[in-house]
């Protein structure tokens, strides 16, 4: 099958993370989709380390921690809302009208990959709340586990997605489906969950990519200036032990 895009100098210069397996050159700007996995992936790697050295009787500890996986939780099931109902159904649609049937089954893939995903992000919020109300070595390693579980299938599923996925949006979808998906991106996101969401994306940013980002709509560069300072301070507090 040929390319939908041909190679073209005003195709947007992708950004490149650290732990991002892939760059998928092509004609939309998938920014937001490479800072959502570089936050996830950042965020897990500190749980993951917070869990075993926060001292299972620092409650106000562990009340943060909880708090702060629920807004990376809720980031998450955003994320991956947006590719169940605005990506991968638009996805579908061209690979089974072009008889790709590799491209269709990779879309199925993908799909699968999240049903896999969402029990162990509940088990974590379980536990996170279970560390809140009983603190305990039994609790503790229980939440070791899940969260050492979920590291493993979202790198998995993301790896997945950034060599495979995000190369057929390139190839296949349109503009038209492009901006489809992003006019979806904006809507359900609650004020209250915006003001944290936009410091929590650009959180441990290299100074270059910091400023690329911050250079984009002025209600974002607001919204870093005035809440980014006051979600630094709850980090610290949280990841204290990392």
């Amino acid at each position: 099958m040929s390319d939908t895009h041909q190679a073209d100098s005003t195709w947007p210069e992708q950004l490149r993370l650290p732990g991002q397996t892939h760059v998928a050159e092509g004609p939309h700007d998938l920014a937001n989709m490479y800072l959502a996995h570089h936050a996830f992936r950042r965020d897990l790697r500190q749980f993951e380390a917070a869990v075993r050295g926060t001292p299972v009787g620092e409650a106000d500890c562990w009340q943060l921690l909880a708090e702060r996986w629920d807004l990376f939780a809720f980031v998450l099931h955003h994320h991956h809302t947006i590719e169940d109902e605005a990506i991968w159904p638009a996805l579908l649609r061209r690979t089974e009208e072009a008889d790709h049937t590799a491209g269709t089954e990779l879309i199925h893939a993908m799909e699968a990959e999240h049903d896999l995903i969402d029990p162990t992000l509940a088990a974590c919020s379980d536990s996170f709340a279970s560390m809140t109300t009983h603190p305990c070595e039994d609790h503790r390693n229980a939440l070791d586990v899940h969260v050492t579980t979920a590291r493993q299938l979202l790198g998995d599923h993301l790896r997945h997605e950034e060599t495979q996925a995000l190369p057929l949006v390139q190839h296949l979808m349109s503009a038209e489906e492009w901006a489809a998906m992003e006019s979806f991106a904006e809507r359900g996101v609650p004020l209250r969950r915006l003001v944290a969401l936009v410091p929590w994306v650009v959180h441990g940013l290299s100074p270059t990519v910091r400023d690329r980002v911050a250079a984009g709509p002025l209600a974002f560069r607001v919204l870093l200036a005035v809440f980014g300072p006051r979600f630094g301070r709850r980090e610290r507090r949280a990841f204290r032990y990392v």
